[in-house]
């Protein structure tokens, strides 16, 4: 009796591993444009036990680096890494660019209304305040679980947002880029010059 037990409580088990996410045996991010207008959901691309360093190429030839927090922020950090490898960012805009609190991209139509066609789930509780400027997150409906493709780069602390925002990364290079990006606010005036445009993002893993 106790090895039939055994024996069905490790079948179970490979049930289950076999059910859960696959980890991707290795690492690739190409993105060559051409990226879907939509997904079903974020792919599972970063691995466990790696950090992730994006640089986002602007077609003004200026870049922005940023060190991305996997372990802190594992769901948050695979979507954004999974968006860019599609090249799902390629020739989209910092179409929201607030001087003194934060600048937004990630929206292929450039209303700030536009998304992946999917939402994750949220990871606002992960202990990272927003505490200094630079900081990186991913913006959102005003509801859990609401977070797409948008992102936005902090220009100074914003502890009003730690209840309800995630920070997966900060900048470690390129602050004066954003420092100088136009600033605009389609909500305010949606007919203005489209906002600056990223020309890529590259991911590596390190």
């Amino acid at each position: 009796m106790r090895r039939t037990s055994v024996l069905i409580f490790g079948a179970f088990i490979l049930l289950l591993a076999a059910c859960g996410p696959a980890e991707p045996k290795s690492f690739s991010c190409n993105p060559e444009g051409g990226a879907a207008d939509s997904y079903t959901k974020p792919e599972q691309v970063i691995r466990s036990g790696y950090d992730y360093e994006a640089t986002i190429l602007m077609e003004n030839g200026g870049q922005i680096v940023i060190d991305l927090f996997p372990e802190s922020a594992p769901i948050t950090v695979n979507n954004f890494v999974f968006l860019a490898c599609e090249g799902y960012y390629d020739g989209v805009t910092f179409h929201r660019v607030i001087p003194g609190f934060m600048a937004q991209g990630g929206d292929p139509t450039g209303t700030g209304g536009g998304g992946p066609g999917y939402t994750i789930q949220h990871e606002a509780d992960n202990g990272l305040p927003f505490d200094r400027p630079w900081l990186f997150s991913m913006a959102h409906r005003n509801a859990p679980n609401t977070t797409g493709s948008q992102f936005f780069i902090t220009y100074s602390p914003q502890p009003g947002l730690d209840p309800d925002f995630t920070v997966f990364g900060e900048l470690i290079e390129g602050q004066d880029i954003v420092a100088g990006l136009t600033p605009r606010n389609p909500a305010e005036n949606p007919d203005a010059p489209p906002g600056d445009r990223i020309s890529t993002i590259r991911v590596v893993e390190k």
